[in-house]
């Protein structure tokens, strides 16, 4: 299974974008990678997936806010979220699956705040 190492978050003004990234320290071609995200007191939630083709799906709370994509080369994902508001205060984690099991991050602190 491979390791993961998020980065990109921070504090962001409301209404203000950010770009994630999940580093993997191997090949990540033909992985099933995601981006979850837990805030203080709530479950830990699905916030966007794509599969090893490119098919990408996205929760209801960030669709039209947000672009996930993978750079197979760079064994790297990627998540472009904008307009971003309170709500979306979280820890982000980053995910990867395969028949041999799922492999998670460390997570990287998003605030939202002005």
């Amino acid at each position: 299974q491979v390791q993961l190492v998020e980065s990109g978050g921070g504090l962001v003004q409301p209404g203000g974008s950010l770009r994630l990234s999940c580093a993997a320290s191997g090949s990540i071609f033909r992985l099933y990678m995601a981006w979850y995200r837990q805030a203080p007191g709530k479950q830990r939630e699905l916030v966007a997936d794509i599969t090893s083709s490119g098919v990408t799906n996205y929760a209801d709370s960030v669709k039209g806010r947000a672009t996930i994509s993978r750079d197979n080369a760079k064994n790297t994902i990627y998540m472009e979220m904008n307009s971003l508001n309170a709500e979306d205060t979280a820890v982000y984690y980053c995910a990867a699956a395969s028949l041999a099991g799922r492999s998670w991050g460390q997570g990287t602190q998003v605030t939202v705040s002005s």
